[in-house]
């Protein structure tokens, strides 16, 4: 029997899970036949939960997750390389200190360095040296309208109308209003135009702006591509306002479009390399190897100089987990990533 898989009658548990977790989403699954319970699960497929709760009598009933959890499954389910590293990590290693230094958020960080988008002078190593972590997108995304606001002291964030950046506050500030709506006012200081739109971006963009925050591919807007010079022209756009671009490439990074970046399929069409690199670039969901919750924001070298002066500013308990860092690190390391 699987000891987390296979426990407790079906219907047991989505009586359990209707009436502690969630009454809202078991009715909606339950009124359109979608009452999927992933038991088992490894690579692309997943297993209905048996109707007895009994291993042996597991439901034949499987699935290919095309969903992947919104890029957190990009190396499958359970890939044995990152299970056997959270397993090895787990006999030296846990959460850590986030006050204190840590050999494994460094190791980390430094390859998210090596890994970074876009060219920069030669000889002047990454262009997005520095990174800080969280646990998860919505997260990391708020710190990275907070660096913006305070390396430029402005207070603007312009959007995509209709994108997706998290459910936590500023992060939610910049998203679909759908998601923001029912919840009442939200922070001032942010206007969306339509992703895509260049010209709607110059009628937005001012001396109070602080940045620009897109999606490379926006997926709840039904995953639109940009015309091959959009980034570039709003890269240029930034520069000339002191603005800074921020890529929220937390679904569409790490390989998902068959590229380490979304960004890349860009930058091909284009041989000035350096005007698609962002000032600060969010990561996370496949970062986790499905395993271990981990994301990261990473930035310029000039926007450091705020986090030098206030270290402790920003602070994650769990972000960049020492055990999560391990796993991240494999995901890195695992070949078609490399």
């Amino acid at each position: 029997m699987g000891l987390y898989t296979e426990q407790h009658p079906r219907e047991e548990s989505l009586a359990w899970f209707r009436d502690h977790v969630s009454s809202g989403k078991a009715a909606f699954f339950a009124e359109y036949g979608m009452d999927f319970m992933p038991g088992r699960r490894e690579g692309v497929y997943l297993w209905d939960t048996a109707p007895t709760g009994d291993a042996a009598a597991s439901s034949t009933k499987r699935i290919i997750n095309c969903h992947c959890n919104g890029g957190v499954f990009n190396l499958g389910h359970r890939h044995p390389v990152i299970v056997e590293t959270l397993r090895r990590a787990l006999n030296d290693l846990d959460i850590g200190n986030h006050h204190l230094i840590s050999r494994q958020r460094a190791t980390l960080a430094r390859r998210l360095a090596e890994l970074s988008p876009g060219d920069g002078p030669p000889g002047s190593g990454p262009s997005l040296p520095y990174t800080v972590f969280a646990v998860g997108g919505g997260e990391a995304i708020d710190f990275a309208i907070k660096l913006a606001r305070a390396h430029t002291q402005r207070p603007d964030i312009i959007s995509a109308r209709g994108g997706y950046h998290g459910h936590t506050g500023l992060a939610l500030a910049a998203g679909d209003p759908a998601y923001r709506d029912p919840f009442g006012p939200m922070p001032p200081g942010f206007v969306q135009v339509p992703f895509g739109d260049v010209g709607a971006v110059v009628d937005n963009v001012s001396s109070s702006t602080a940045a620009v925050i897109l999606e490379t591919v926006p997926a709840t807007l039904g995953m639109p591509i940009a015309p091959p010079e959009y980034f570039s022209r709003i890269r240029s756009l930034c520069d000339h306002h002191g603005t800074l671009l921020i890529l929220d490439e937390v679904q569409s990074g790490l390989g998902r479009t068959g590229k380490m970046w979304a960004i890349e399929h860009w930058t091909d069409q284009n041989p000035a390399k350096s005007r698609f690199q962002p000032d600060i670039l969010v990561t996370g969901k496949g970062l986790s190897g499905g395993v271990y919750p981990i994301a990261a924001t990473c930035y310029r070298e000039e926007l450091n100089a705020f986090m030098h002066a206030n270290p402790f500013i920003h602070v994650s308990t769990f972000g960049g987990a020492e055990v999560g860092c391990a796993v991240a690190l494999a995901v890195r390391a695992w070949r078609w990533l490399s």
